[in-house]
């Protein structure tokens, strides 16, 4: 194994000196290395695509934070702020083969641990600064820090990634702490840097007061701009964005500027976009889709209806249960509940069938998806004998279960927006029929996230995001069941531990697939998680000078118009279409209908 050494040297100064004194402290770069740049992949993004124009948004509740670390800095303002910054890599979205991006260039070791890069030189920090080695060796201090509060992140920079060396300026390796398949590696070792100069004393013991609304210099092609608290905020357009240079980057992130407006309401913000002050809708509930995206602006062609049908993997939704409570203690009321959830009715109903009943914890992972796993269906009798042999063995007046002390069999369970209230009812309506009192406590945007993350439920209706590989230790290690992590279960268990811990380091990929599989029997032989659905698709209304690429996105899009936070950037705004459009809208003049369907890559159906 390779010594991995961390250099304090300050690699680029105002006058372009390098100091070696620390430099000569690292071994020589390998000479024998193959270094590439990546398959000749296609391009994705469309040629015919224009810059310009400011494309506004709505944003459901103002952020707790403008840091992306730390405490409540995990909402649904982040994406905005961390998942369109370019790190070493970029997945190429349709054949999900790496491409460079901050890295010109990289080469394995022979270890399997260790992987080189090669900076692009002409990268930049939105306020002017280049992009170095440094940068990359100060993300472990910055991930490592206590004063960031991070457990999560302190854990991965230690044990997941295990360190840098630094050769020059431009040129670095990162250490793995486990033999992975190249591709693994890459996913594990393409790393986004941390702006050493907007910290020139490291972190500050009170670095999550201090910097709680201080935004981070990026990488990427938005900064923050103007911030109105409670009302708005902007990202403008980094100028001459250095991404640029790059041609998988090209006619992408189109717009000058993006407004977030701050609208609370959902039914409020349907009344902003059709008054024309919002851009573009997320069109994923089916509620809105099939209820409210209709009408004569609609009819008249000046909003469009587009959806994709995409080959994105699944996170975990579904029903996270806290084992602290003295309640859910009780492995009977537990499978009682698995029992007593009619998913199947919520989806055919609220969801209008549009969704699919998620079986396991999360899915379109390939090989690391259960091939037998089945959620348990809803079955009143079966849970009401559940419910019985954890003592709630008589009916009350209302068809309430009670216990041998007089008490309710109530479940209370916290859910984040208001979309969710007609899917929600179903499943408390249907519980009754158990003799389950489900209470449904709506507790909105980031608020309802940070009580998930104190543990501050009994229940929680929660979906999460999913990355190519299944994830396990922030949910179900023993070592992350604290306040302010995603162990929303408070699961803990030594031999999970271990499956967890193996999981984490295996390179087979098919002993990997194994201990997925083992993982989630345990995860589903808990009851402490009921998961309802997936989602396989991407929907959007928009106005018509909103335009979209010909395949309206691609196998990764998760949204069509960055409308959820900067992913792709591959729309852009037709000024000239604008303009035609108030027009027509106020002389009376129509266009053709749009209802766009397609399936990832295909023509329009």
């Amino acid at each position: 194994m390779k010594t991995m050494t961390f250099l304090r040297a300050s690699l680029k100064t105002g006058l372009g000196v390098l100091l070696l004194s620390s430099l000569a402290q690292a071994a020589a770069l390998p000479t024998n290395l193959n270094w590439t740049s990546g398959p000749d992949a296609p391009l994705f993004a469309d040629k015919n695509a224009k810059q310009g124009g400011v494309y506004n948004l709505r944003l459901s509740t103002f952020p707790l934070t403008f840091r992306t670390i730390g405490p409540d800095s995990n909402g649904s303002f982040r994406p905005f702020l961390l998942d369109g910054q370019p790190g070493l890599l970029q997945m190429h979205p349709n054949t999900r083969e790496y491409l460079p991006s901050l890295a010109t260039e990289w080469a394995f070791d022979d270890d399997q641990k260790t992987v080189y890069f090669k900076l692009d030189k002409t990268a930049r920090w939105s306020d002017g600064a280049d992009i170095s080695s440094a940068d990359f060796e100060f993300l472990f201090e910055y991930m490592r820090s206590d004063n960031a509060k991070a457990p999560w992140y302190k854990d991965y920079y230690t044990n997941s990634i295990t360190g840098i060396t630094v050769y020059d300026e431009d040129t670095f390796a990162l250490h793995s702490a486990d033999r992975l398949p190249q591709d693994d590696l890459l996913a594990r070792l393409g790393a986004t840097p941390r702006p050493k100069h907007f910290y020139p004393d490291g972190l500050p013991e009170n670095f999550i007061k201090r910097y709680n609304w201080k935004a981070e210099p990026v990488t990427g092609p938005y900064v923050l701009g103007k911030v109105k608290k409670g009302k708005s905020i902007e990202f403008v357009k980094v100028k001459d964005w250095w991404g640029y240079n790059n041609p998988y980057y090209q006619n992408r992130y189109n717009v000058d500027r993006v407004r977030l407006k701050i609208i609370r309401d959902q039914d409020v913000s349907m009344k902003h976009f059709e008054k024309g002050s919002i851009d573009a809708v997320p069109m994923l509930f089916p509620s809105i889709w099939h209820n409210q995206a209709k009408g004569p602006l609609y009819d008249k062609g000046f909003i469009e209806k587009s959806w994709l049908f995409n080959n994105t993997p699944q996170g975990a939704t579904g029903i996270w249960l806290n084992l602290e409570n003295p309640l859910l203690k009780d492995a009977n009321v537990r499978k009682g509940l698995t029992h007593a959830m009619n998913v199947d009715k919520m989806i055919e109903t609220a969801l209008f069938g549009d969704y699919v009943h998620l079986q396991s914890f999360g899915s379109g992972k390939g090989v690391y998806d259960h091939p037998n796993m089945q959620a348990k269906l809803f079955d009143p009798k079966l849970a009401a004998e559940y419910f019985a042999q954890a003592g709630y063995d008589t009916l009350d007046r209302d068809g309430i279960r009670i216990n041998a002390q007089g008490e309710r069999l109530v479940l209370v369970m916290n859910y984040q927006s208001k979309i969710h209230s007609a899917r929600t009812t179903v499943l408390r309506e249907e519980a009754k029929k158990a003799g389950l009192d489900l209470q449904l406590n709506l507790a909105e945007g980031a608020t309802g996230f940070k009580a998930a993350l104190e543990k501050k439920h009994q229940a929680v209706f929660l979906g999460m995001g999913a990355g190519m590989k299944p994830v396990y230790w922030q949910y179900f290690h023993s070592a992350n069941a604290k306040p302010q992590t995603n162990n929303f279960t408070n699961y803990q268990d030594s031999e999970m531990d271990k499956l967890i811990d193996a999981y984490d380091s295996e390179f087979n990929v098919e002993e990997k697939a194994k201990l997925s599989h083992q993982i989630q029997e345990k995860i589903m032989a808990c009851d402490c998680f009921i998961p309802t659905y997936s989602v396989p698709y991407t929907r959007l209304a928009h106005w018509r000078y909103v335009r979209l690429p010909n395949t309206l996105g691609v196998g990764l899009s998760t949204a069509l118009a960055d409308e959820s936070g900067f992913e792709y950037g591959l729309f852009w705004l037709d000024e000239d279409m604008k303009k035609e459009t108030l027009k027509a809208k106020k002389s009376g003049q129509s266009f053709p209908v749009v209802n766009r369907v397609e399936k990832h890559g295909a023509e329009s159906l």
